[in-house]
């Protein structure tokens, strides 16, 4: 009996892998995405997405709170076009729709190759980035997605 536990529980990382690596994780695309009625969908009610916009949702959203990203030298579509070439040099992030004032992401991790979502929006009336950054399956992400715009956050401010 021992042995069908150990040879379970030494199997399911593999497992774990294989559904990764052949796209089983990697989730579909939520809908509502975009802009609307100057909001970026609203955030998860699990902890692992982060949006510049929680409070705007309620105190029920407290959890996904970050700061939005600066403007670079008050314009928010150089700002964008920065934060596109920052995103299309990172391992793993797919733009998957760019406009002037707006920036969709798909962040692939390399295993077990799980999808984010990831916006910014650069909000005229704010005069900042507004930004979204969810994990599409799951309950937790290890802090994955606050990371991700704080690192952007570090390297928009360093150029």
């Amino acid at each position: 009996m021992g042995w069908i536990v150990l040879a379970v529980v030494a199997g399911l990382p593999l497992l774990l892998l294989a559904a990764g690596q052949a796209g089983l994780l990697a989730g579909r695309p939520p809908q509502g995405l975009g802009v609307q009625d100057g909001r970026l969908k609203a955030p998860r009610a699990t902890p692992n997405n982060v949006h510049s916009q929680a409070d705007a949702f309620g105190p029920a959203y407290a959890h996904a709170r970050i700061e939005p990203l600066p403007w670079l030298g008050g314009d928010g579509q150089a700002t964008i076009a920065r934060l596109r070439a920052l995103v299309e040099a990172t391992p793993g992030a797919r733009v998957v729709e760019a406009r002037a004032d707006y920036l969709r992401v798909e962040y692939t991790t390399r295993r077990p190759r799980f999808v984010d979502d990831a916006e910014f929006w650069a909000d005229p009336t704010a005069r900042v980035v507004q930004v979204r950054s969810a994990s599409r399956l799951g309950h937790g992400d290890h802090g994955v997605n606050r990371g991700r715009i704080d690192d952007l956050r570090r390297r928009l401010a360093g150029d």
